[in-house]
């Protein structure tokens, strides 16, 4: 049972998040041959100012 997690900046629609979920599925069925069932999308939102890059927050970017 594949599971994959996506971490995101928070903000996305329900819609685009049903869309990721929809498509990382399809690759990992295309990929791996498992069954689409079995296979678990786990999205992790954070917030920009939970995330720095060279020092820098995101949220102030």
């Amino acid at each position: 049972m594949p599971f994959v997690t996506v971490k995101m900046f928070e903000g996305r629609t329900d819609e685009q998040k049903r869309a990721l979920c929809e498509k990382v599925t399809e690759a990992v069925v295309e990929t791996t041959g498992a069954p689409s069932e079995n296979v678990v999308v786990y999205i992790e939102e954070m917030p920009k100012n939970h995330m720095s890059k060279g020092g820098v927050r995101a949220s102030d970017q």
